[in-house]
């Protein structure tokens, strides 16, 4: 939770109609959420509308039956409540770590946004409850295990339904509480909900989905650090740039790869060391350096797809049955079904591996004195120094475990309650597994840019482009050049986290899909 001398920025939730600038502001934290007042009147209209068909004594799934294989069970009005918190208490069973707050506080906006499109039949005071809680800072704790993904992320948004009702845990002020404490902490009491809105809470992709914009996020900043670490490794190795001639891409047409040359370009403009070798004759560089704007643009165009599904998603009603007020219809489907979600989250995986990879082959590269003309290993006094020759190994550690992670969890399904459930998506773990992969190619990236960096100090007084050499600087602030063998461990970390840092040079943040 932000202090109380940290200004919050106002995040107004137009639902159907909220961008990834705003997802992801949602996601840094430090936001305050507000409906906005025109998606109030959807709210209501579809609230009145369950309340009808419940005192008109219709039977209407969701509403007065039992659930899934269920669904032919009535249930009578005076036992509803009871219905709806024992499906809140029954479906809480979610098991593993707690999913981080920055992915807690995307899973409540998006589940205010479902809820605010007026098709789910829910009051409006549970709505502005959590739009409360939120604000407040206390968020529930949400086990991040027990979803397939359809019908819906039941177990975990069972987890976030329970702070609603004063049972299980939330976290305020960045310690663990009842939830009867943490409703107290944000002026609230716990509810008793109505019919249709236990169902309405849990049923949802709000859990796949955040943790998909969590992915896409962080795929964002691996990507970004995979372009510097990559011109880096050009410069080390006196690569040549004309693979980059703009004119190559667009015979080709993609754009990605049209951008990501262009960006390169931009970034390697007033190099040194570029002018230092025009004349060297050097006709082909490896595949690692010359198609990057081939490989990372192919791994863009798949970031922006992925974020166009995530953006829709995130707005959507979601939820079964759905509501139509204007003609008073409760009509059940499968929005619930997460297909979207996993797909998206694939090809994220399919992004992040590939980032990784190429990235890996570069910090090969750079240690074999034969391919790059650099000392063997980067480091003088080779024999008795080893130097980068085991964080090579990391990198394609990390690398390799990055291929076994990046199987597509959209092709698997188990049958679930009863067969009724006979298909579903597995996208909360397609989507989870992400955090993983981003934190390996964060990894693999941080150490071939400090390789990089140790190349391109072997060619001083040289300098490079004004943009790469404010990338060295910052390398530098962290990690020193390698005179000889020392403990390397946290020099990794600190690379680490130079991959995993939010602003890059304005060339390569254009590029993004946060950005468009």
């Amino acid at each position: 939770m932000a202090s109380s001398s940290t200004a919050l920025t106002l995040c107004r939730l137009q639902p159907g109609h909220v961008d990834l600038p705003m997802l992801r502001k949602i996601y840094q934290g430090n936001v305050r959420l507000e409906l906005a007042e025109e998606a109030r009147a959807g709210v209501l209209a579809s609230q009145e509308t369950v309340t009808r068909i419940v005192e008109s004594g219709k039977v209407v799934y969701g509403i007065n039956t039992g659930f899934g294989k269920l669904a032919q069970t009535r249930i009578p009005a005076e036992r509803l409540a009871e219905l709806q918190r024992n499906l809140v208490l029954s479906h809480s069973v979610g098991i593993g770590k707690d999913l981080a707050d920055n992915v807690v506080r995307l899973v409540m906006a998006t589940k205010v946004l479902s809820l605010s499109r007026g098709h789910s039949g829910i009051r409006i005071e549970v709505i502005d409850a959590l739009i409360t809680l939120f604000n407040a800072g206390v968020y529930p704790c949400i086990p991040e295990k027990g979803s397939v993904g359809a019908s819906g992320d039941l177990a975990p948004l069972a987890h976030l339904s329970l702070m609603l009702i004063g049972e299980g845990q939330v976290t305020a002020k960045g310690e663990k509480m009842s939830a009867i404490a943490g409703l107290a902490t944000a002026g609230l009491v716990p509810f008793e909900l109505g019919p249709k809105e236990g169902l309405a809470l849990l049923n949802g992709t709000q859990v796949s989905t955040s943790l998909a914009l969590s992915g896409l996020f962080e795929a964002e900043r691996v990507f970004s650090a995979g372009l510097v670490a990559g011109a880096l490794s050009l410069e080390a190795i006196k690569g040549s740039v004309k693979p980059l001639d703009s004119r190559i891409h667009e015979a080709r047409g993609q754009q990605g790869q049209i951008g990501v040359a262009a960006a390169l370009s931009t970034i390697l403009a007033g190099s040194d060391i570029v002018t230092s070798h025009a004349d060297c004759g050097r006709v082909q560089d490896p595949y690692s350096i010359r198609c990057v704007p081939q490989v990372m643009g192919a791994c863009l165009d798949n970031l922006h797809h992925a974020a166009r599904i995530l953006r829709i998603e995130a707005n959507a009603a979601s939820d079964n049955p759905l509501v139509f007020s204007e003609n008073g219809d409760v009509i059940s489907g499968g929005n619930f079904h997460a297909e979207p979600v996993a797909f998206a989250a694939d090809i994220i995986a399919l992004a992040v591996a590939e980032i990784g990879a190429i990235s890996e082959r570069r910090m090969a590269l750079l240690l074999d004195t034969g391919l790059s003309g650099l000392p063997p290993f980067l480091v003088n006094d080779g024999g008795v120094n080893s130097g980068f020759m085991i964080a090579q190994v990391t990198a394609a550690a990390l690398a390799s475990e990055n291929k076994s992670l990046a199987h597509p969890g959209s092709v698997d399904s188990l049958p679930t309650s009863a067969n009724q459930e006979d298909h579903v998506s597995m996208a909360t773990y397609a989507a989870r597994r992400l955090g993983d992969m981003c934190f390996n190619t964060s990894v693999v990236v941080g150490i071939e840019a400090m390789a990089a960096a140790q190349g391109i100090d072997f060619h001083r007084p040289l300098q490079s482009s004004v943009t790469l050499e404010n990338e060295m600087k910052a390398i530098r602030e962290n990690v020193a050049f390698l005179e000889k063998d020392r403990l390397m461990a946290p020099d990794v970390e600190m690379m680490r986290l130079w991959a995993s840092r939010e602003h890059w040079p304005a060339a390569i943040e254009a590029l993004l899909p946060s950005f468009v």
